[in-house]
């Protein structure tokens, strides 16, 4: 059985910085122009641009 030092597990963690964990799902809802329902758009962005995402038309 092999046995990792807990510096191994340290230095991997720092080696996965900017991984899935800066990313977050989005749901936002659109409005149809010409039946006037909701629809939901869902994607997943960076959790800096979230901002920029709501503000679109």
């Amino acid at each position: 059985m092999a046995k990792v030092s807990k510096n191994a597990k340290v230095a991997q963690r720092a080696g996965n910085v900017g991984s899935g964990r800066d990313h977050v799902k989005v749901v936002k809802s659109v409005k149809d122009p010409k039946t006037g329902k909701y629809s939901y758009k869902v994607s997943i962005v960076h959790k800096d641009k979230v901002k920029e995402i709501f503000e679109q038309k």
